[in-house]
């Protein structure tokens, strides 16, 4: 397990540690993967088999269903994944082995044969599992304690993850949907190559973070072994509220690879003014594109309402997320009615939902990262991050059910359900914001704990070498 740095890296560049920027390189270009093979995946499943870019031939409802699965399997095997970093190889390791089985799954899964398309998704779930938590952890170990510009790191690293999320759909989203599917699952293979060299290269500047607690130093085998405390219980009582609030808000967002991305190809006139079709899978670059012009925007609005005296916990900002969030889906209730009455929808309502979708995404994702590795305990670190990562993928399981629901409900139906009920969870979450974030115990505090317990004072989640 890695724990908290004596010596956070010294070298800097723009404000933060350099080691934040290897970081920032490597999410970018491993999401790049991802993303790329995402907005591809439903696509290629429902692509008739007699066409000249052949596919899978599946229908809407199998195709949503194994999206469902897998994308949750992806974020699951983070638990696994931040398991080996906390007891044999630390962090920094498992994101090496991690990315390595990335590389591994993304170059199958450009071949084209039905076996190689599940061993492909089968390396990519095991390679997520062990890049994703750790390297989330080892961004906040590159801060000190009470690091006022930790939540800003969050920012950054989010930009790289969106930077990637941006092209991938567009470059690889228009390769396999234009020319040949594989050959886009394989410009994802590049990209993850390509972060992985990064990793490997910036590793010097990664020295004091994500390394595994040494059971024979003894100040580290006192952190092991020490049981945790009132503190320490209460706040991983408010992470795992915290986390459920997660499955929600992915169950609701995640619609944009299944439904929403079906959508997309099958309802929504992407004709550009009689110029040319707009491919369906660019339109997963949209969310990506928000993020990176709204980021700092987002970010720079949430630090002066605090510095105002306003209320901007993290509770209250993914509270505030969840709502915004649910209001774009009811510009996909506008297009669905739309699409009843003339057989298609305006592309401007996916535009403005997923506007809504990433300001609800900026208030309530990179915050959610950095509320973790403030308050968990520090010889859970990265099962936690991991856990964080599963109720991701439990979200993404149940985004692919409410998709398979659509068939039969209507899409109507389901975009006003989530838009009423998910903002519905938004304000009960901010109703009950005082007693959650007591169990916080002041972790948010500029002055430390809040409840001032004596012998309690609480390591937040960060790293040593």
């Amino acid at each position: 397990m890695a724990v908290i740095a004596d010596k956070p890296e010294k070298e800097e560049l723009f404000g933060h540690p350099k080691g934040l920027y290897i970081l920032f390189f490597t999410e970018l270009w491993e999401r790049f993967s991802y993303y790329g093979m995402r907005a591809l995946f439903t696509l290629f499943l429902v692509a008739e088999t007699t066409s000249e870019n052949a596919g899978f031939g599946w229908t809407n409802d199998d195709a949503l269903a194994l999206y469902g699965w897998y994308t949750m399997l992806v974020y699951v095997s983070s638990i696994p994944g931040g398991w080996i970093a906390d007891r044999f190889l630390g962090q920094k390791k498992t994101v090496m082995l991690g990315g390595i089985l990335l590389c591994i799954g993304h170059t199958v899964l450009a071949l084209n044969s039905e076996v190689s398309f599940y061993i492909g998704c089968l390396f990519i779930i095991l390679g997520v599992g062990g890049l994703k938590p750790n390297i989330s952890s080892m961004v906040g170990g590159l801060y000190k304690p009470k690091d006022e510009r930790r939540d800003l790191g969050f920012y950054i690293f989010y930009m790289g993850i969106n930077i990637g999320g941006f092209l991938a759909p567009i470059l690889c989203g228009y390769i396999g949907e234009q020319i040949n599917w594989h050959y886009g699952f394989g410009l994802a293979a590049i990209g993850m190559f390509v972060g992985q060299i990064v990793y490997i290269w910036g590793q010097k500047y990664l020295k004091d973070v994500g390394n595994l607690i040494s059971k024979n130093n003894e100040k580290d085998r006192e952190i092991l072994n020490r049981p945790l405390t009132r503190i320490e219980k209460d706040r991983v009582k408010v992470l795992l509220i915290s986390f459920l609030l997660i499955i929600l808000f992915w169950a609701a967002f995640e619609q944009a690879g299944g439904l929403m991305n079906l959508y997309a190809k099958q309802k929504t006139d992407r004709d550009f003014f009689g110029l040319f079709t707009v491919p369906a899978s660019v339109f997963q670059s949209v969310n990506s594109f928000f993020i990176i012009i709204l980021a700092t925007t987002v970010g720079t609005f949430w630090l002066r309402w605090r510095k105002k005296g306003n209320e901007a916990s993290s509770l209250f900002k993914i509270a505030i997320g969840i709502i915004i969030m649910a209001l774009g889906f009811g510009f996909m209730s506008i297009a669905a009615k739309e699409a009843e009455a003339t057989g298609s929808s305006a592309m401007y309502w996916l535009i403005l939902a997923y506007l809504f979708h990433t300001i609800g995404e900026l208030c309530s994702s990179p915050v959610s990262l950095s509320f973790i590795t403030k308050l968990a305990p520090l010889k859970y670190a990265s099962v936690i991050m991991g856990l964080y990562w599963a109720a991701t993928g439990l979200g993404n399981k149940i985004a692919g059910m409410i998709g398979q629901s659509a068939q039969n409900l209507g899409e109507f139906e389901i975009f006003l359900g989530i838009t009423i009920i998910w903002s519905l969870i938004g304000l009960l979450v901010i109703l009950l914001l005082k007693p959650l974030k007591r169990l916080t115990h002041g972790a948010e505090d500029d002055e430390g704990n809040a409840d001032g317990v004596a012998g309690e004072v609480i390591e937040p989640v960060t790293n040593r070498g």
